[in-house]
């Protein structure tokens, strides 16, 4: 669950009471680190300590600290420091009596102190006094003393690989194995106070994790996270959020979104969980210039019983068993970003939700349901109704012109009309009906579906019907997701219904996989006694005796699966012209015109939602400028490529056209803001420094000016070849000469003198 924290972005020095000018931005000039850059970091040195797995990492103030572990042959108690800051490693200095030692424990930092909970402990080498632990130990940060906290009272069973973390001033212990069977009890302790500390087992209530242990957990809110780990005889890719005020559990049904995560195979992959979305991402590494072929040498390899502890923006990660059972002595540290989250997805599904600026109906079915739509969203991501669209406008566009020649417009009945004075565009489509075209248009603004819950059947099958849409649509993205949902949610008391729908809607490989469940062995006899089989279909029931008696070979397929395309590709090419047929309105820069999209433009940016609710220009055209300023017309495509698909990669001297604009158009959040920030401070070279002047100057963004001149004249040299000096304004070349006569000192001038 590494890296599904929250990470608090920087804050910006910008007055918004200012929205015209960005005078108030001051930047902080020093080292950064590329967002998603994995960096390879010094190796634990041997005569420090082993290398190891089973380990334990904790983070306090600059430093990580590393527990225990084993290194191969032996459990180690030892306690070791690395320096984040100095990048160095080094033995934490210690008294008194560490815990034996011992590995799949658990330890957590609460104030300035780290507590030890459990684990195994023995001599693993020779296979002797091998047992689980349950005492508690606490180290002090601040004068190395190690103690044990002696407990009185009821106590939690002895036990290793739990979960261990702190909330509300209490450790909280949950699950693990104790010897002989995997447990999924929890315990809590007060954390404050030594003296009358006592340990209370907790009632919890809703769908409880079955027994587990090897899993991670992560606080987040005021939930507990509890991500996969070992439950019975396999690795799962379940996720369980428990409510520590109600003692709650709930099932987060997302495995589906994993497939792949928990094979045979030690994969490396991070994946990020967004608790709002409740979705699942792999976070792609940024390449550097630290490469080799496709593979980034500073990434860490596959592993398992590594260990891993946050500081500020950046995750650290220690140790583990790589390839070969070998112990790994390795740290790596992974770069969160430093800036809000996109929400473009969001922004999009708002808009969905609430209806606004509509100019599309699909009438849907026999029972002709109406479903409200964008032109500009669909037509962006399925083909499909891009057609459709195109057809019912043609057709819409043909009497308009017969009701002309008649004597006038036909009358348009109230509440029919799109915004502007456009009549909505009405969209018959007689093979979908209204809930799971729903579902589908929520896919096409937001690339995910709202999962109903798992394995009952009326949302199973509610998601079938998606899947024969996708299928007639032909949106793959949506198809994959729809498969994996439903193969996650078939279980024994609905895998005969599926299999019966499947069968039904002509659903191949669904059907497929119902038949594979029910034949297997620990199904098999559970499926065929129950009520559902005695009414199902004569022909299934024969496929599944002759596939029980005669399974069929296996098929390999060399073909690539089709992914499709995602919503920030499918806008991305929208913008860049694919939706310049559905264009309603004009923005205009210093005159130049820029066709656009009302929906989109309204959906990212209350500045535009509030014009186009309010006061629509009558010819539907928009000056655009950020306040007083015209931004340039790089960085103005810069703007939309962040309005229409999240982008914000773009040339440092956009950045400082840009800083003002999340504040002036509204935007959800001040991402944008922040990397336009830490564009500035990252990439300001010799190569583009002219540039950066003229916008710093254009922009009163004075701070950046006087840092652009500090370089022009420190590298004047270089500066003085560019080709871009020559087409500066005097104004500028002015401020340059009075700048180097500045920096030349009164001894460099009287030999200048001299030699004259």
């Amino acid at each position: 669950l590494a890296g599904s924290g929250n990470v608090i972005a920087p804050s910006v020095d910008f007055d918004h009471s200012c929205s015209d000018s960005v005078e108030y931005l001051t930047l902080n000039f020093g080292p950064f680190e590329t967002v998603h850059r994995w960096r390879r970091l010094p190796p634990c040195d041997e005569f420090v300590g082993a290398r190891r797995s089973k380990h334990t990492v904790v983070a306090y103030r600059d430093a990580i600290y590393v527990f225990g572990g084993d290194n191969g042959k032996n459990m180690l108690n030892d306690l070791l420091r690395f320096d984040v800051k100095d990048c160095s490693w080094c033995r934490a200095f210690t008294t008194g009596t560490p815990p034996a030692p011992r590995y799949h424990h658990s330890a957590v930092v609460y104030g300035s102190s780290m507590f030890v909970f459990g684990g195994y402990t023995g001599d693993i080498y020779s296979n002797s006094n091998l047992k689980n632990k349950n005492d508690l130990f606490e180290y002090k940060f601040a004068t190395g003393q190690w103690t044990e906290w002696k407990v009185e009272g009821s106590l939690p069973v002895a036990r290793s690989a739990h979960g261990a973390t702190v909330y509300s001033d209490k450790l909280w212990i949950f699950a693990g194995y104790d010897g002989n069977a995997r447990l999924n009890d929890m315990w809590t302790i007060s954390l404050q106070d030594r003296e009358h500390a006592c340990w209370e087992e907790i009632e919890q209530s809703g769908e409880i994790p079955p027994s587990c242990c090897n899993f991670p957990v992560a606080v987040c809110r005021d939930k507990m996270f509890v991500f996969s780990g070992q439950s019975g005889a396999k690795i799962t890719n379940n996720l369980f959020q428990f409510e520590f005020k109600g003692h709650m559990w709930t099932r987060i049904p997302t495995e589906h979104l994993l497939r792949g995560a928990a094979d045979n195979t030690l994969p490396n992959e991070l994946h990020s969980y967004d608790v709002d979305s409740q979705t699942w991402e792999v976070i792609q590494p940024s390449l550097d210039s630290e490469v080799c072929g496709f593979w980034v040498v500073n990434m860490p390899s596959g592993r398992l019983f590594h260990a891993a502890a946050v500081i500020q923006d950046a995750m650290y990660i220690f140790g583990g068993t790589v390839d070969n059972n070998v112990r790994s002595g390795e740290m790596y540290r992974f770069q969160f970003s430093c800036y809000p989250k996109c929400t473009l997805h969001e922004d999009y599904g708002k808009l969905f939700e609430n209806r606004q600026f509509c100019d599309v109906e699909f009438i849907l079915g026999e029972r002709e349901e109406r479903v409200l739509g964008h032109i500009a969203i669909v037509t962006a991501r399925c083909q499909w109704l891009r057609k459709k669209i195109l057809q019912a406008r043609d057709r819409q566009r043909q009497g308009s012109e017969e009701g002309a020649g008649a004597g006038g417009p036909r009358d348009i009945p109230g509440g029919t009309r799109a915004s502007g004075n456009q009549p909505m565009l009405e969209v018959h489509i007689r093979e979908a009906e209204a809930q799971p075209f729903e579902v589908l248009m929520q896919f096409l603004y937001t690339d995910k579906i709202q999962y109903p819950r798992r394995g009952h059947v009326q949302d199973v099958l509610l998601i079938m019907d998606v899947y024969k849409l996708a299928l007639s649509f032909k949106l793959s993205r949506l198809e994959q997701l729809c498969v994996q949902y439903i193969e996650a949610s078939v279980d024994l008391q609905n895998v005969l219904s599926v299999c019966e729908q499947a069968n039904k809607l002509q659903l191949d490989q669904l059907k497929e996989h119902c038949l594979n469940f029910v034949v297997k062995e620990t199904h098999f006899n559970q499926v065929i006694m129950t009520k559902e089989f005695e009414h199902l279909s004569t022909p299934l029931i024969v496929e599944i005796v002759r596939r029980k008696q005669q399974p069929p070979p296996r098929v390999y397929s060399d073909q690539p699966v089709d992914i499709g395309t995602s919503l920030v590709q499918d806008m991305k090419a929208y913008l860049e012209g694919g939706g310049l047929d559905f264009c309603d309105i004009v923005l205009l820069l210093d005159g130049h015109p820029r066709p656009a999209h009302k929906a989109i433009l309204a959906a990212r940016s209350s500045y535009f939602e509030a014009m186009f609710r309010s006061f629509m220009p009558e010819d539907g055209q928009v000056n655009i400028s950020i306040g007083e300023m015209v931004p340039s017309k790089q960085a103005f495509e810069s703007m939309l490529r962040y309005i229409y698909y999240g982008d914000v990669n773009m040339p440092p001297e956009d950045s400082l056209y840009l800083f003002a604009a999340p504040y002036y158009y509204g935007f959800s959040n001040n991402r944008l803001q922040a990397y336009c920030k830490q564009n500035l401070e990252m990439n300001v070279t010799v190569e583009n420094v002219l540039q950066i002047l003229e916008a710093a100057d254009k922009t009163q963004a004075w701070d950046m000016k006087k840092h652009c001149l500090h370089i022009i004249v420190h590298q004047f040299i270089k500066v003085s070849k560019l080709p871009n000096l020559r087409s500066l304004s005097q104004l500028l070349l002015l401020d340059i000469i009075e700048s180097l006569a500045s920096h030349i000192s009164d001894k460099q001038c009287a030999e200048m003198g001299s030699d004259i």
